[in-house]
């Protein structure tokens, strides 16, 4: 754990009531993107991430100072977008945002005022289409195959942890990112060609 998270768990253990929501400032921004990115929706992601925060403090008392807090947090985050996906499937919704998957213009991707402002007409239309295929080809995942894909390829988690994170053995952790890698790549071959191996 890092040493200002160790000192900040060390006080909120403490009865600081300040130092947990340090924690929930320095954390819920991460938590946020990655309970986006497997939601695909915002008001579900924000849904997450308040979860996860309660959640992590009821549990305070029994973490593990040499665990990493980071890493604690993304595995809650990532159980509690599942638990999400899971019920939005029963309830036969799709996981696909705000907006619908042929209506690019949508309610906007909170990640999007991070990106960089003013391409081109023509690169417009391009991402246009390609942020419309990735909608259409995430909602197709299973919600272990997206939860096992943003962990792979978001946030660099190797399949060992993806396993510990999502419950699973190491090679079925695998299979879902394969799995996943296979259904996009059909998905957006016809916008960004087919794969080189």
């Amino acid at each position: 754990m890092e040493a200002d998270d160790a000192a900040v768990v060390a006080r909120a253990r403490g009865g600081d009531p300040g130092a947990f929501r340090d924690l929930v400032e320095s954390h819920s921004r991460h938590l946020f993107h990655l309970a986006y990115r497997i939601t695909g929706n915002e008001s579900d992601a924000e849904d997450v991430v308040q979860e996860t925060f309660l959640k992590a403090y009821r549990a305070l008392p029994r973490f593990e100072p040499r665990a990493n807090l980071g890493t604690w947090l993304r595995r809650i985050a990532a159980n509690q977008a599942l638990d999400v996906m899971r019920a939005r499937r029963r309830q036969g919704l799709r996981a696909h945002g705000s907006g619908s998957a042929e209506d690019p213009t949508g309610s906007a991707d909170p990640l999007d005022s991070l990106r960089e402002k003013g391409p081109s007409p023509d690169r417009l239309l391009l991402s246009s289409e390609v942020a419309l295929r990735v909608r259409r080809a995430m909602s197709l995942l299973s919600p272990n195959e997206r939860a096992a894909f943003v962990l792979r390829h978001f946030e660099d988690m190797s399949n060992e942890e993806i396993g510990r994170a999502l419950g699973l053995r190491e090679n079925a952790a695998k299979q879902s990112v394969l799995r996943a890698v296979r259904k996009l790549r059909r998905v957006l071959e016809p916008v960004a060609g087919p794969a080189r191996c």
